[in-house]
C-alpha cells in the first residue's frame, strides 16, 4: 500500500472554496478508500508560519491530509492534486506497510 500525504494550511483556498474540502471532494470522487484530515497546532514551511493566535484562538492552522490505498489508484490522481495544491503546499507520495 502507498500512502499520499498534503500539507497545506486550513486557510487555503481553491476556487473561492476551501482547499481541504476540495481536496477531500475529488478523492471521494475518485473512489479512494479513505482520507484523514489532520490539523495541526503550530508550524511553519516556505510560507512562514502557520499559526496565529489572537486570544486563545489558532488561526490558519497547518493542514494534513492522509490517504492510504494502491499505488496505482492514487499516481493516476497526482496531476490534478498537483494542480489544485499549486504552490500551496507539499504533496509526498512513499509505500507503508499495514498491519
Amino acid at each position: 500500500m502507498w500512502c499520499l500525504t498534503i500539507r497545506i494550511k486550513r486557510n487555503d483556498q481553491l476556487h473561492g472554496r476551501s482547499l481541504y474540502k476540495s481536496l477531500v471532494e475529488f478523492l471521494m470522487q475518485a473512489k479512494i478508500s479513505g482520507a484523514t484530515v489532520w490539523t495541526g497546532v503550530d508550524g511553519f514551511g516556505k510560507r512562514r508560519r502557520s499559526t496565529v493566535h489572537l486570544e486563545g484562538l489558532a488561526i490558519n492552522m497547518p493542514m494534513v491530509i492522509e490517504v492510504i490505498d494502491e499505488q496505482t489508484r492514487l499516481e493516476p490522481l497526482l496531476p490534478q492534486i498537483k494542480r489544485m495544491v499549486n504552490d500551496n503546499g507539499i504533496i509526498s507520495l512513499h509505500e507503508v506497510d499495514i498491519f
